[in-house]
């Protein structure tokens, strides 16, 4: 059971993918892990994928697994000798070509880059360290003034600012890996560089209702369209990499709050993700800016943070987790944490789901409940209880492991797998039995709320919330 409500989301790699330090990682603090699909063989991650329902089986908790797809990835092609300069001022010459480039002429395999850049849009090369502004296209070439100056490289990665391109979130690769996560029953399929909710749209005819879909906002097209792809999407994670090189540095942390709020105000949970603690990839504690990066992620209301490279390659993963955990665990001891939640607007449906999970805030202060337990069997319910920010505990009833696995990543959810009772008596009898245990831990004497639909079994039916106490 853990101390505090916020989840935390740790990136698998070379340094934290065998068993024993999974489970290690686990067990000071991680309630999701991250695949890397941009690294790593499949039979790399299944293994991963096998390691992590071990721990689940074994420990009772349920945990969430995200397939994070790499995404289209655009990068300029191979120099004569390796590299060139780009010398502030200069003009240069962009074309569509397999053949190296030379000094003033750069090659690229990406038509879609040629048919969508005008004048004035702009090209950032290696994240961001070079910058060229387009100043014509003859749909031939581009010519373009070097803005800042440097060293380009063969194969840097390049990021296109001020222009959407004609160009799917999924590439033939995402497509193989997106078959193989499926069959390896992951929870959530994270899709890089989404433009527009059509991605998200064209992505769920392939993965239909098998996994939720996690939308990267990590360019500035996908934070104009924010409001229609944050609904066709399951969740959303601030992708702050990719997003601070296309946006200007100073709009990242104002972007950042507004997919927070955007999220939760439609329910669905939302990470914040890069560079969090980055320091401790090599260093045993990370900075204080870094401690207050996270906090302030937690204040703003995210479900969870997550750790890239920390725990991927870093040297000190599981105290990184720890730290992590700490950290989080300090902002929501502070009453001010609470208070900003009553200060938020929730727009809510006419619906009894809604009407239940409103009531429940209310209730919890008022009645000093310590838990509120809901049956579920899609989650759904229990996800609009999550955005209302209850302070006590949220337990999730369900028979099923995928919506258990998949709330594990939701704010304040402890799922636990049980069966649904055959009635209403069956069920407060079923409550005296669970509030006891380790995954509960309720008190005799301690206040609860039960939601439930009834009759039991039929999704969409939460419909009853019932006020009791643990004997």
């Amino acid at each position: 059971m853990r101390n505090r409500s916020a989840k935390i989301l740790a990136t698998v790699g070379p340094a934290s993918a065998a068993p024993d330090t999974l489970r290690l990682l686990h067990d000071v603090g991680v309630d999701a892990f991250r695949l890397n699909f941009s690294h790593g063989s499949h039979d790399d991650h299944a293994r991963s994928v096998k390691a992590i329902r071990d721990i689940q089986k074994t420990s009772g908790n349920p945990i969430t697994i995200v397939a994070d797809m790499q995404g289209p990835k655009l990068r300029c092609g191979e120099f004569e000798g390796g590299q060139i300069e780009l010398r502030y001022g200069d003009t240069v010459e962009i074309i569509k070509s397999t053949d190296h480039g030379k000094d003033g002429v750069i090659t690229m395999p990406h038509q879609e880059l040629m048919d969508a850049m005008e004048e004035g849009h702009v090209l950032k090369f290696d994240d961001g360290k070079l910058m060229v502004t387009i100043l014509s296209n003859d749909g031939k070439s581009l010519k373009a003034r070097v803005d800042v100056p440097g060293i380009l490289k063969n194969k840097k990665g390049i990021n296109v600012i001020g222009a959407v391109l004609p160009m799917s979130a999924m590439t033939k690769k995402d497509r193989i890996d997106m078959a193989f996560a499926l069959t390896q029953d992951v929870d959530y399929i994270a899709l890089s560089f989404v433009q527009t909710a059509q991605d998200v749209i064209d992505a769920r005819k392939i993965i239909g209702d098998k996994a939720g879909i996690i939308v990267k906002i990590e360019k500035p097209s996908a934070v104009e369209f924010l409001d229609d792809i944050l609904k066709v999407a399951d969740a959303a994670m601030v992708a702050r990499g990719d997003l601070g090189v296309e946006l200007p540095l100073e709009q990242v942390p104002v972007v950042q709050r507004q997919i927070i709020r955007k999220a939760r105000a439609l329910g669905k949970p939302v990470i914040v993700a890069t560079h969090m603690l980055e320091s401790m990839i090599d260093a045993p504690t990370p900075t204080r800016a870094e401690a207050s990066d996270v906090a302030t992620a937690i204040y703003q209301g995210a479900d969870a943070v997550m750790l890239s490279a920390e725990t991927a390659v870093g040297r000190h993963p599981a105290t990184a987790v720890a730290i992590m955990d700490r950290i989080i665990g300090a902002a929501e001891s502070d009453p001010e944490y609470w208070k900003y939640f009553k200060q938020v607007d929730l727009p809510h449906e006419a619906t009894p789901e809604d009407a239940i999970s409103q009531s429940v805030r209310g209730i919890v202060e008022t009645l000093n409940c310590k838990a509120v337990l809901g049956y579920t069997l899609t989650g759904s319910t229990v996800q609009r209880i999550s955005r209302e920010r209850p302070p006590c505990k949220i337990i999730c009833l369900t028979p099923r492991q995928t919506t258990a696995s998949r709330l594990a990543l939701s704010w304040g959810v402890t799922p636990v797998v049980t069966r649904d009772p055959t009635d209403f008596e069956a069920m407060l009898i079923n409550i005296q039995g669970l509030a006891k245990s380790d995954r509960v831990s309720l008190k005799t004497g301690d206040k609860v709320m039960v939601t439930a639909g009834i009759p039991f079994g039929r999704p969409g039916t939460t419909n009853t919330l019932k006020i009791t106490t643990i004997e």
